[in-house]
């Protein structure tokens, strides 16, 4: 059989390169001199800890395939081993960026105030002030490690950061000694310098450099750097459909990330070579591996400088959650998603009434059961805590809480052993897949009847990340997606068999031929005078069927506008394949998370939402919700908010068939799209205040039937 064309290499992007090309677009924003200066900081903190995940999980399972002789080449033709060595490469051009960043922000902001002094920098005084503050505050709590000589090997933290010393004994020279000391994380991060009117500070790492000699006496300090070790922690349970207590394994999976392999060395620029192949032969880690890193190491030690008190100059202005337009004069939640079905757009509209409406679930005497399906939540999670109410109280709570939601295990066990305390009948997950899909149904009784109220959305129950993220959820009594939403818990707890859905598409069962099956329908409705449109809004876009499917409807006439915020495999402008396919990313100061998806279906338009992106893993190997739009009125608003995003621009990047990225720069009126959500927000909560009150007569309640 001839081979696909669709299927060749030179159509695709790199998932690893797409991935870096986004972390770009966020360094770009860390380098906008139109930003206000803690802002950029933020930015340029977000660069590092998004490359500390990519090596946590990314660069370490590109490692794993290596050492394994892998050579099976990606959807864009190239070797676990090729891909290492380009990611490597543009790593090192992006570290390089955002140290100069980082360094150009730091001038700015000693203009206002708030100076970081480098170690060459310091006064006699700084000195001083620095051996005192060491020997009080610091010096007692540390831990010198002479790592080459203890046995067994002592144990790096994955992405601590320390301080290592080449030190030589002052009768004996030529004995060097590698000494390693880990910075204790309940140390502050920065060090204040006394001064009268402005901020000045100095960086932890290095008092403890210029003082670690008292540390050692006898012993003269040579040379001293900074450094973390970055640990491979792609770790996944294996035959987790045989694993009896899954709990205690996720326990275990957690635990053993702390012993991975290395698979990253950052250190402090300009450090003595024979420090860090020491170091880097110690860890058993190539000079490949070794990144120089010019300024502070880690996200947190930023972080703590945008969101230190003050300098509010230096910031952007703050943007209150919203009341929901859907809910605006409501005061009873139950009576107002029985009345209408309650679009949530988040951060611009408040997460609270989620929040709410499960708080009132579990007080409320009147609800029976609550089911809710729990991927990743904040530390403190009101949400969690009032499921553990409802089930102390002796409410039905039923849970599915993902122990394998990746670096937030450890939390979701913890959560997952409160609410079994409770009495909750707690679901480990579902064996072999990850559950993904953001659900909550509530069973009330109303008089003679019982009602079901479910919660849907594109992001997590949690209250933290919604004021941080973009994202769309749904309240609704609608009776065909409220049974659908049961059947899955039923299938989930019972372990009954699929059965087809009214409303709603499930990965992995059917999610996948879903979507095939929506733009096939698209690409026969499109013709010459009335072309098809597809809109879609993803995290990522990286599955080879998808990819093929929109490449046909391209090909087709249909216009494909694809939003994509992070990885895109797909290659549009290529001539007689993606020339009607428009890829846009936008990197604003909330992260764009949203899934929405436009058809326009021959003029029955249809609106999707769903909590899963176009990757493989999400349609073949999670369990994930697509759901549809019903009301005429939200249809309308997330279709103007797709065309909002496509207009965007001042903060919207375009893709182009090279895999690189181009800004789109403003003609006419400037559109921002963040900035137009919150404005609208604001609006509809301030017309609403303004408007002619309806006056409606008291009458007699009609008794409950």
């Amino acid at each position: 059989m001839p081979k696909d064309p669709l299927k060749s290499p030179e159509l695709y992007i790199n998932r690893e390169l797409s991935w870096l090309e986004f972390n770009q677009r966020v360094l770009e924003e860390g380098l906008d001199s139109d930003l206000p200066l803690l802002e950029r900081l933020k930015f340029l903190a977000i660069v590092n800890s998004n490359l500390d995940e990519f090596f946590l999980v990314r660069v370490a399972w590109l490692m794993q395939r290596r050492a394994k002789g892998g050579r099976r080449r990606d959807i864009s033709g190239m070797t676990p081993a090729e891909q290492f060595k380009a990611v490597g490469s543009r790593v090192r051009q992006m570290v390089d960026q955002q140290a100069a960043g980082v360094r150009d922000v730091f001038a700015r902001l000693a203009e206002h105030g708030l100076k970081v002094w480098n170690r060459d920098q310091w006064t006699e005084e700084h000195c001083q002030f620095t051996q005192s503050y060491f020997t009080r505050e610091i010096q007692p709590i540390l831990t010198p490690l002479a790592i080459e000589e203890l046995t067994p090997e002592p144990l790096l933290p994955n992405l601590q950061l320390h301080v290592a010393a080449l030190l030589a004994r002052k009768d004996n020279e030529s004995d060097e000694r590698l000494v390693v000391t880990p910075v204790p994380s309940q140390l502050p991060r920065w060090v204040t310098f006394p001064a009268e009117t402005e901020t000045h500070l100095a960086r932890v790492e290095d008092v403890i450099a210029a003082n670690i000699e008292t540390i050692f006496p006898g012993a003269e300090v040579l040379e001293t750097a900074a450094f973390r070790v970055t640990r491979d922690a792609d770790v996944v349970l294996q035959d987790d459909e045989e694993i009896d207590d899954l709990l205690h394994a996720m326990e275990e999976v957690v635990l053993s990330r702390r012993r991975r392999n290395p698979v990253r060395l950052t250190i402090s620029t300009g450090s003595n070579p024979k420090l860090r192949r020491r170091l880097a032969d110690w860890l058993k880690l190539r000079d490949g591996q070794v990144y120089e890193v010019d300024g502070p190491q880690e996200a947190s030690a930023l972080m703590e400088l945008v969101e230190r008190p003050g300098f509010d100059d230096l910031k952007i202005d703050d943007w209150p959650p919203q009341v929901p337009r859907d809910l605006i004069g409501t005061e009873d939640l139950w009576e107002a998603i029985q009345d209408h079905d309650v679009l949530l757009f988040h951060p611009y509209e408040s997460f609270d009434p989620v929040v709410k409406l499960v708080q009132q679930a579990a007080e409320d005497p009147q609800v029976l059961a609550i089911k809710q399906m729990l991927y990743r939540t904040s530390g403190e999670s009101p949400v969690v805590r009032a499921l553990v109410r409802a089930a102390a109280g002796g409410k039905e709570v039923t849970v599915l809480v993902e122990l394998k939601a990746r670096f937030d295990e450890w939390q979701n066990v913890n959560w997952a052993r409160r609410l079994e305390d409770a009495g909750a009948h707690v679901i480990y997950g579902v064996a072999g897949f990850k559950t993904h899909a953001k659900a909550l149904l509530i069973v009330r009784r109303q008089g003679q009847r019982i009602v079901r109220y479910v919660h849907l959305a594109t992001g997590n129950y949690n209250d933290r990340t919604a004021r941080q993220y973009s994202d769309v959820g749904l309240m609704t009594c609608d009776r065909e997606i409220a049974a659908d939403v049961a059947s899955l818990f039923n299938l989930l707890t019972g372990c009954s068999e699929a059965v087809g859905w009214t409303k709603l598409a499930v990965a992995p069962i059917g999610l996948r031929q879903k979507f095939l099956d929506l733009i096939e329908r698209e690409i026969q409705a499109s013709s010459a005078d009335r072309p098809g449109l597809i809109m879609a809004k993803v995290n990522s876009l990286q599955d080879p069927d998808i990819c093929r499917a929109l490449y046909r409807a391209s090909q087709a006439g249909v216009k494909v506008m694809l939003n994509v915020r992070g990885i895109c495999c797909l290659r549009p402008g290529v001539a007689g394949v993606s020339e009607n396919v428009e890829v846009r990313s936008i990197v604003d100061r909330f992260l764009e998370h949203a899934r929405m998806f436009y058809f326009r279906n021959g003029g029955h338009e249809e609106v999707y939402l769903s909590s899963a992106d176009w990757m493989r893993r999400n349609l073949s190997q999670r369990l994930e919700l697509l759901f549809p739009v019903m009301e005429l009125g939200h249809r309308r608003r997330l279709i103007d908010a797709l065309r909002t995003y496509f207009a965007d621009n001042v903060k919207s990047w375009r893709l182009l068939s090279d895999g690189t990225y181009e800004k789109v720069v403003g003609k006419g009126r400037r559109v921002r799209a963040q900035v137009k959500f919150y404005r609208a927000a604001v609006a509809a909560v301030r017309d609403a205040a303004h408007a002619t009150p309806q006056f409606r007569p008291l009458t007699r309640p009609k008794p409950e039937p």
